[in-house]
């Protein structure tokens, strides 16, 4: 994994599958910091409420930085799903050699994920409770039809599309719609 930094506009480059899977070991150490401060926790319930959504007792996932355990569960699992997206991308295109990824807002690149090949793979990635919340999904496909990439993907993670699995019924102007999941 090279570029660590997400958070000051450098990309995360994964080249393998043992890439990807450190990145994810990162992702879960961050995670497990924050549920041994909820586990640990003897205050009042909506103390600990107001302190997860207030204050920075939270870890940034990929360089475990301070933040509210809000924005924490929001860009674990922005990461989580474009991690898991590359995995089945490095999967699926070899050739791409490697995949930048540069989840969610901050973004410093066009796309969550886009292969170092230039013009060969792009995709964008979420999780929602459902993939339709916000209209993520059609704005997704919406975004990725004008793209010039060969080959074009939205990766979602749902508890309403559990499994990884590619979902046809769901994709419009030859972009691939995949579920992924932990699994």
């Amino acid at each position: 994994m090279e570029d660590e930094d997400a958070t000051s506009g450098k990309l995360l480059t994964l080249r393998t599958l043992e890439q990807a899977d450190a990145l994810m070991l990162r992702l879960e150490a961050s995670a497990k910091r924050t549920a041994e401060w909820v586990s640990a926790f003897r205050g009042k319930p909506l103390d600990m409420v107001w302190n997860m959504k207030f204050h920075p007792i939270g870890f940034h996932p990929v360089t475990h930085h301070a933040l509210n355990v809000i924005e924490q569960v929001n860009q674990t699992w922005t990461y989580v799903v474009a991690v898991l997206a590359t995995r089945k991308l490095l999967e699926l295109h070899p050739e791409a050699g490697a995949f930048h990824l540069a989840p969610g807002a901050h973004a410093s690149q066009p796309l969550d994920v886009m292969s170092e090949v230039e013009g060969l793979v792009g995709a964008e990635t979420f999780a929602a409770v459902r993939p339709e919340n916000n209209r993520k999904l059609a704005k997704d496909l919406e975004k990725l039809a004008t793209r010039p990439e060969q080959h074009r993907y939205v990766f979602f993670m749902s508890p309403k599309h559990p499994g990884t699995a590619r979902l046809p019924k769901l994709e419009r102007g030859g972009v691939q719609v995949w579920s992924v999941d932990l699994q």
